[in-house]
Order: C-alpha cells, then sequence, then structure tokens
C-alpha cells in the first residue's frame, strides 16, 4: 500500500536526497507517494504544517523549537505539536552583501534581508554581526521571505545583505557579491536543517513516516558517495536551475562537507541543537532559557526504520 506524504520545504541544494530518491523511485518502494511543495518563508511553512495542509516540513531545528515555545512568526492559540525527527544538515550560512560592502564593519546602518526577524538564521546572522562587532541596533531588519527571495533583494539593490544557504552563496559569489562571514566561522557544530512532523500525524501514520525516512536515507547514502558526486551534481542541475555549470562544482563541496553539508545517516547532533538553543536563549524571548534539547525532538520513528533497514 502507498500513501502520500505531502512534503513543504525550503528551496535549496539540502533537498539533493530527495530529488536522488524521487528520480530513483525510492519512495514508491518504501510504500510513499510523495508531494513535494516549495515554501516562500517560514511563517508560510509553519502554519501550513500546523493546519494539516501538509504531513512534513524539511524546516529548521529552530522553527521547531520556536513553535514549541510560542515564540514563532506565527501565533497560535496554543503550540502546535511540532518535533523534529530526522536530521538534515549542518548547514554553512554565509552572509552575501553587495558589492561595495567589504567587511561585516560596513553593514552598520544598512538594511538587511531576513526570513523574518525571530528565526534561528537571523540569529545565526545577528552572532556573526556582533562577533564582526555590529550590534543589533546598528542596522535595519527587514522580513523578505526565503532564500531565492533573499538574495534577489540583495542583487538588485534593495537591501545590502542577507544570510544564504547553497546554491545561493556560490552563485553569489560567481557575480561578485561579497560573502563576509560564514557560519561554521564561528559555531563548531549547529543543528541547521530538520524533517518535522505533527506528533498527531506522525502516531495514526507510523508506516508513511518510517517510509519517507527510509526514502530519505536511501536518497542521501546515494548523495554521499563520492562516486556518484558527477552524477548527483547532474540531478542538482536538472531541479534548481537557478544553479548553474560553472558553480555546481562549489555548491557540490559545501553540501558534502562534513562541517557545513548534509548530516550522515541524517543524524540529530544533540551538540548542535544545543547551539540553536543557546542562540534562542540570548536573542528570542527575554528571559526565556532554554536548555532540554530532547523537547523538541523524537527520534523513535527514525530507529524503528533502521531497524526494520538493517
Amino acid at each position: 500500500m502507498t500513501e502520500t506524504v505531502k512534503l513543504i520545504a525550503f528551496p535549496g541544494a539540502p533537498n539533493l536526497p530527495i530529488f536522488v530518491a524521487k528520480e530513483n523511485g525510492w519512495f514508491e518502494k518504501h510504500g510513499v507517494n510523495l508531494d513535494m511543495t516549495l515554501t516562500p518563508n517560514s511563517a508560510y511553512q509553519a502554519e501550513a504544517l500546523a493546519k494539516g495542509e501538509f504531513d512534513v516540513a524539511g524546516t529548521a531545528f529552530d522553527n521547531v523549537v520556536a513553535y514549541t515555545e510560542g515564540q514563532g512568526a506565527v501565533a497560535f492559540a496554543t503550540p502546535p505539536d511540532f518535533f523534529a525527527f530526522l536530521g538534515a544538515t549542518q548547514i554553512e550560512l554565509a552572509i552575501v552583501a553587495a558589492k561595495d560592502i567589504a567587511d561585516v564593519a560596513g553593514l552598520a546602518g544598512k538594511s538587511l534581508a531576513l526570513d523574518a526577524p525571530g528565526t534561528g538564521f537571523a540569529f545565526v546572522l545577528y552572532h556573526m554581526l556582533e562577533k564582526g562587532g555590529v550590534k543589533p541596533g546598528d542596522y535595519e531588519r527587514v522580513a523578505v521571505g526565503a532564500t531565492p527571495t533573499r538574495w534577489e533583494s540583495v542583487r538588485d539593490g534593495k537591501h545590502a545583505a542577507t544570510m544564504t544557504i547553497e546554491p545561493f552563496t556560490s552563485i553569489a559569489t560567481a557575480q561578485g557579491f561579497n560573502i563576509l562571514a560564514r557560519s561554521t566561522q564561528s559555531l563548531a557544530d549547529y543543528q541547521g536543517g530538520v524533517f518535522a512532523a505533527r506528533r498527531s500525524w506522525a502516531a495514526k501514520n507510523p508506516a508513511a513516516i518510517k517510509g519517507f525516512i527510509k526514502a530519505y536515507l536511501d536518497g542521501l547514502a546515494w548523495t554521499l558517495d563520492p562516486a556518484n558526486r558527477d552524477e548527483g551534481a547532474q540531478i542538482l542541475l536538472r531541479n534548481m536551475p537557478d544553479i548553474k555549470p560553472g558553480v555546481v562544482g562549489s555548491v557540490m563541496a559545501s553540501l558534502l562537507s562534513p562541517a557545513s553539508g548534509l548530516t550522515p545517516k541524517g543524524a540529530v547532533t544533540i551538540p548542535g541543537i544545543r547551539a540553536v538553543l543557546d542562540l534562542r536563549t540570548r536573542y528570542g524571548k527575554p528571559g526565556a532559557v532554554l536548555i532540554d534539547p530532547h523537547k523538541y525532538i523524537d527520534l523513535s520513528y527514525y530507529d524503528a526504520a533502521i531497524r526494520e533497514m538493517a
């Protein structure tokens, strides 16, 4: 029996294992008909997931934390029952700036494009700017949306800088924009991307969530095999036309790096979670101290899927 799983994810190179699994029929192999949609921003994604319009979200781990704690960009009467069940990336975030801005100090007094001011990736940006001597009150924060829209706003001169992931970091570099800092330079571990769902949906659909995990892990293992690097680059080019052949090599290098890319075996790292919680404690709701990594995850479906694949 095949069950439909509706996935909503951010656009980006970390979706490559999904593309690989779809092209090879591995979702169907594991009993899943995958229906994938790209989200315009984190607020839309959270609201649609909470309403049950989607079953699984490829999202930043911090989004799970934020909505669990009632700190998300969308206000709910009661916090939605989101949880992370599978890791995706440590993720390397980069500050991409206009061509005439040479360093972080040059962003003082400028407008910066964000998904939303209270998201985890925004907190990483604030952290990186403070490392460079620029404090939160020294710049304007403007909510623009997901990475493609943010990058375009910098490219078109509407904002001075933004945070990007691959392939947009390499695309920006190829067009002469400046990379002022990278998150891996100041955060040794950071749980960037995860797959999340509602606990209520997962409890009613264990076969679907386990099938999704199995197919993703098949796609991930294939993607991380060095023998498949060139073919993986071609799959990425087919599925993300914004990537040009001239930059796909650097995109793949970042994606396959253990420090900045896909998490081997879809692991969720406790040190990476602690880094997310530390940043939200610093930049989120005043007085809220977040210390329990296990509050936001349930790896029982992952563990069951691994046993069944053995």
